[in-house]
């Protein structure tokens, strides 16, 4: 077994990757199968096996990013659960933290409680934040909770006790006395789940991890079943929300670690490229079919996020602006995201304004231009109208394209009511929705206190190409990184990611009086446990590299920031490390009087393969077919110009834009007056010059 092959589920399209022993490289782009995501994935493995020339027997282990998890919330279709806690706090999952979305709107409504108030029961029990007990345990009344839920028919159940990360008696007592009474039940504590303080955050991450254990558990106990008939016998990873790897079966134990695991794929692939090429600072953007994604990798590092949330509507703007989802405190990979791809309808509102997104046209019908029945443009229609995309055919031609159907439906939807013509229309929805994902760039550099000047652009997705240049313009950035298979680059990227296990624990110390003996206790033991789990999914010691990271904040305050510290570092090294990344994120750092306090204490465990996962090179692409000129429209003052279709290999020689470059997963743009060439990796390199912005 020599292949390795990656699945990642997309709202439109399920995008799988193969990489041969040679690094030569396979792609297939089929529709998502929306009600049963696996069939794709399984039918579609098959026809690129087919393709490629090789058997299923030949895969020695299968990468999947999902959107199983997230759908489960955002559809309100997970399991019935019921939730357990300590008396007198059941209604903490409703009453949240009183943060506002949206500041002095009174018509805002918080999301319903994913576990209604009949199935939160609390029990009596307390236990002190020093983890002292203060009151007993009624095992009596937990047995008589755990009883009347099962009664309700409950699917799962969730378990979070005041203060359980300080001392985990009570909520295990509870966890043995779930498995007496229901073997076999899912159940949540969140002293296996979260083990830190914060109540609400607590208990909606343990809650979550509950309600959709069961969906994920069927989707990959059925997607495993379906693997193996069709003969891939290799493991299952799954990707996590921080871009890490884990075991089918754990992350069936903890979903709650991979709710955002297709986003987090293409920027590990982006970060991946990055050290690759030598390009320490870039901002990746992903655009699909539905949403479109940013994120950022400083010094090679990707910026990583303590919590997020979901359900909330897009995750874009100022992050103080939240509370509008359920919160995951899990890592994850600091990402923005809009609701802006290729199938974005276009609309009109009611002021008579032109709008993109978010609603979306998805895989099914999907575009106007799909003939399946949509009659609603969308931003592919528009960029059908523009010349940007092959009038034909997607897809190495196997998706046919009715461009007089997309003139059309802009020219009556769009162009008539607002008085311009088609091209114009057109124009004006690439524009829009170009800004609105421009807002989501800026939530992860100027918002975090980093300029995207200073960045390079790495753009991938199905649509990402089309856009990366004229954005980057707008934002003053100077050069445009495409690389080699953008359009499916999420599920190249998971064959960039490493297993990974985190691992977190409260421990609140002030740094002025803490002894540094003490801190690298608490570490190591954490670092222990970290290389013990590794070790028992089959990785050697010279295989297991861990990483540190401590939670700190001034004291009195409300939200903490993340520092990363060696082996032997003193509290002094903390609180400065600390310091530096509160000026870098806020402008600012207090006096050297200013006590800081240590939150909590973090270890990340990466389990390295045997062999690197991907190839130093891919091998290119088979060459395309040459393709005609044809009219593109850049807008009032260029107008119309005749364009060049070019293959990617055409670069080989530094091209003047305008230029189209045409692919099978995905099609770029040059805008006039840019410089596109190929890089010693086959990356298409977009030099924008001087930007006035």
């Amino acid at each position: 077994m020599s292949w390795r092959v990656s699945a990642d589920i997309g709202g439109t399209f399920t995008d799988l990757v193969a990489i041969g022993p040679q690094g030569e490289l396979r792609t297939k782009k089929v529709s998502s199968s929306v009600g049963d995501y696996g069939r794709a994935i399984v039918e579609g493995l098959g026809q690129l096996f087919v393709e490629a020339g090789f058997a299923a027997a030949a895969v020695e282990e299968v990468l999947h990013a999902t959107t199983v998890a997230s759908n489960a919330i955002l559809e309100h279709k997970g399991a019935k659960t019921g939730l357990i806690t300590t008396q007198g706090f059941r209604d903490v999952l409703e009453i949240r933290t009183l943060r506002m979305p949206r500041l002095y709107d009174l018509r805002w409504e918080k999301p319903v409680a994913l576990v209604p108030r009949h199935l939160r029961l609390g029990v009596r029990e307390r236990v002190l934040h020093t983890g002292a007990v203060e009151t007993p345990l009624d095992e009596a009344g937990a047995r008589a909770a755990v009883e009347a839920l099962l009664a309700e028919g409950v699917e799962a159940i969730a378990v979070c006790l005041l203060h359980s990360y300080a001392n985990p008696a009570h909520e295990r007592r509870i966890g043995a006395i779930i498995a007496e009474l229901a073997p076999g039940l899912p159940a949540s504590l969140s002293v296996d789940v979260l083990p830190e303080m914060k109540e609400y955050e607590r208990t909606s991450t343990t809650v979550i991890n509950s309600y959709i254990g069961p969906v994920l558990g069927r989707y990959l106990g059925a997607l495993g079943q379906d693997l193996r008939a069709a003969g891939l016998q290799g493991p299952l990873l799954l990707m996590q929300s921080s871009g890490g790897l884990m075991p089918a079966a754990e992350a069936a134990r903890l979903p709650v670690r991979v709710v955002e695991s297709g986003p987090a794929a293409g920027v590990i692939g982006a970060q991946a490229l990055a050290k690759r090429i030598g390009l320490p600072n870039a901002i990746s953007f992903d655009m699909g079919g539905t949403t479109a994604k940013a994120g950022v990798i400083e010094n090679y590092q990707v910026a990583q996020a303590a919590e997020y949330s979901v359900g909330g509507g897009i995750m874009v703007g100022s992050r103080l602006l939240s509370g509008a989802g359920y919160q995951l405190k899990v890592p994850s990979i600091d990402l923005a995201e809009v609701g802006a791809g290729g199938g974005s309808l276009i609309r009109i509102d009611a002021a008579g304004a032109p709008q993109v997104g978010p609603e979306s046209a998805g895989a099914d019908p999907g575009p106007v231009c799909y003939g399946r029945g949509n009659a609603q443009p969308t931003v592919t229609d528009a960029n059908v109208v523009l010349g940007y995309l092959n009038p034909r055919a997607l897809v190495g031609g196997a998706l046919p394209i009715d461009a007089a159907a997309s003139r059309a439906a802009i020219a009556g939807k769009i162009a008539t009511p607002l008085g311009l013509t088609p091209e114009e229309a057109a124009h004006g929805a690439h524009l829009i929705a170009a800004s609105n994902m421009i807002r989501a760039i800026k939530a992860v550099s100027s918002e975090r206190g980093r300029d995207p000047r200073g960045f390079a652009l790495v753009a991938f997705g199905g649509n990402g190409p089309l856009f990366a240049a004229g954005m980057a313009q707008a934002l003053g950035m100077r050069r445009v990184v495409v690389p080699p298979s953008a359009g499916v680059f999420s599920a190249v990227g998971l064959l960039a990611s490493d297993v990974e296990v985190h691992l977190a624990r409260s421990w609140r110390r002030a740094t002025h009086r803490l002894d540094p003996a003490a801190l690298e206790e608490a570490a190591a033991a954490l670092e222990a446990e970290a290389r013990a789990r590794l070790a028992a999914q089959g990785f050697p010691p010279e295989r297991i590299v861990v990483q540190r990271a401590a939670t700190l904040r001034y004291q009195g305050q409300s939200f903490e920031l993340q520092v990363g510290f060696a082996a032997g570092d003193g509290p002094a090294v903390l609180a400065e490390g600390f310091g530096a990344e509160h000026e870098r994120t806020y402008g600012h750092r207090a006096g050297p009087g200013e006590p800081v306090e240590i939150v909590a204490l973090q270890v990340v465990g990466r389990g390295l393969p045997d062999r690197p996962r991907m190839p130093d090179r891919l091998a290119p692409p088979a060459a395309a077919t040459p393709q005609p000129a044809r009219p593109a429209y850049f807008g009032r003052a260029a107008g119309w110009l005749d364009t060049p279709v070019l293959a990617r290999a055409a670069l080989a020689a530094p091209r003047q834009g305008p230029a189209i470059i045409e692919e099978y997963d995905c099609t770029c743009l040059v805008p006039p007056g840019a410089t596109a060439a190929l890089d010693d990796f086959g990356n298409i390199i977009i030099d924008l010059g001087e930007s006035s912005a």
